[in-house]
Formats: structure tokens, sequence, C-alpha cells
């Protein structure tokens, strides 16, 4: 791969924009997931720094994800499913904490973030693999439990580089929220999340020397571009087929290619 031309690089990260944004639009996950290893690896082939690979793949995939979530919020928002007095409440404090995560980032080599990468990838994966509702068992709290709840999931998202669904869809539905609405809150809360993670990744990389060219901080442009016009394009198709095919085995077998990407990522940065 070292021969390659920079056009061949900016095809590739179009073509892994193809390919997340398809499996997004089908298993109905955030795209961040599954772009984070797999940009790794890619940002690995073209010699980026070892200790800030893992960076670079987080805010460019954080990046990315803003602008599926537009996508994504406005659709819900066109269809009432959005619990707007949810997202606001929690707005404050998901920003907050997103922007506290990136700069403890900024300090961990990429060795740990890769580390707690894997352990969300894990949860990740047997959630999808279970595909199992959790039972209602409360209601949703006050503002100020809203507040230090936003802090919570937006310091970890920024810290494995996705929007949240996986985890605020869960709890939502343990405080007795239609799933509906549950997903369309979910990608409303997403947008806070993946802007301020992005600026913060931009800041924290700012002034970096040792990353490469067309780098905005930690946010790799032609990797951003690719993505963003790939899933542009796919994310439709992988929907239409989400309607016709055996979703549940395709999101089985998607839960085990998680998990060996994200084994395959530490092993390799150790």
């Amino acid at each position: 791969m070292d021969a390659w031309s920079p056009e061949a690089w900016w095809a590739v990260y179009l073509l892994l924009g193809l390919f997340v944004g398809f499996f997004a639009g089908m298993l109905g996950i955030g795209g961040g997931v599954i772009l984070v290893p797999l940009l790794v690896f890619l940002f690995t082939a073209q010699h980026f720094p070892d200790d800030r690979v893992v960076h670079l793949a987080l805010g460019t995939s954080l990046a990315s994800i803003i602008f599926t979530n537009l996508t994504s919020m406005r659709a819900h928002h066109i269809r009432g499913a959005v619990l707007w007095d949810v997202a606001r409440a929690v707005t404050p404090g998901i920003i907050v904490g997103t922007l506290l995560g990136t700069l403890f980032a900024d300090r961990l080599p990429s060795r740990y973030l890769a580390v707690i990468f894997t352990v969300f990838v894990c949860y990740s994966s047997v959630q999808i693999w279970v595909n199992r509702e959790p039972k209602p068992s409360g209601h949703l709290p006050g503002r100020l439990g809203m507040a230090i709840a936003g802090i919570v999931v937006g310091a970890f998202c920024s810290l494995v580089g996705v929007a949240g669904g996986v985890i605020t869809i869960p709890l939502m539905l343990r405080s007795n929220v239609a799933i509906r609405n549950c997903i369309g809150t979910a990608a409303a809360i997403g947008l806070p999340i993946s802007i301020a993670g992005a600026a913060g990744y931009i800041y924290t990389g700012l002034g970096k020397t040792h990353l490469p060219p067309m780098s905005l901080g930690y946010v790799y442009v032609p990797a951003l571009l690719g993505l963003v016009f790939g899933a542009f394009v796919t994310v439709p198709f992988g929907a239409r087929v989400a309607h016709s095919m055996p979703v549940n085995l395709l999101k089985r077998t998607f839960a085990i290619i998680l998990f060996v990407l994200a084994a395959k990522m530490v092993a390799s940065l150790f």
C-alpha cells in the first residue's frame, strides 16, 4: 500500500463510506461502531503516527456522523417521533460531557483508547446479537438527572467515536418511552454528541505537528469527505434491504464481524 497514490486513497475512503452507509441503513445502527476499527486499519496502512491513529479515527468518525445524524433527525422529526423536551433537557450535559471526553482522550495513548473501544464493541455486539428490548422499569429523571446522564453519555461517546444510540435507546426504553420515540429522540441527541465530539477532536488536535497533511486537528479531511458522500448514496439502499431480508441473521453476523474487527485492532496496536 506504500505505493498507492493520493487519488487511490480518496477512492478507498469513498468505498468505505458506501460500505458503512449500507450497513447503517440496513441494520439501523450508527456507523461509528464499525468505522473506527476500519479507519484505524487504513490510517495504519498509510503510516499515520501510531500514538495518534485512534484519535484520528475517533475524530473523523464523529465528524462524519454529523451529516448522517442531520438526515436521520430530520426524517424522524417530520414523523413526529422526536421528544424535543427530552433532547433539550439532555443537550447541555451532552455537550459538556463530550467536550470533557475529548480533552481526556487527548491525554490517552492510542492503545488505551483502543481497549475502551473494544469493551464498548463487546457490549454493542451482545446487544445486537440478543436483539431484545429492555423491560420498562421506571420513568425519565428530572432536569438534573437528565443533565448528569447527558454528561456521562457524552463523555463515553466521545471516547468511542459514536453518536450514542446503542446507549440512549435502551435507557429510554427502560423509562417507559415508546420505541418509535426512543429512536427519533436518539437521533436528535446524537447530533450534539457528534458536533461537540468533532469540535473537541479538532481543537485538541490543532498544533500537533506530526499529524498527516490535510488533517483538521484529529479529523482527516479526505476520509471525512469520502465517508459522507459514500454514506449519502447507500444509506437509503440499506434501509430498503432491511425490509426484504432476514435482518436478525444479518445482525448476528454483523455482531461477530464487529467483535473480530475490534479484537484485531487492539492486537495490531499492542
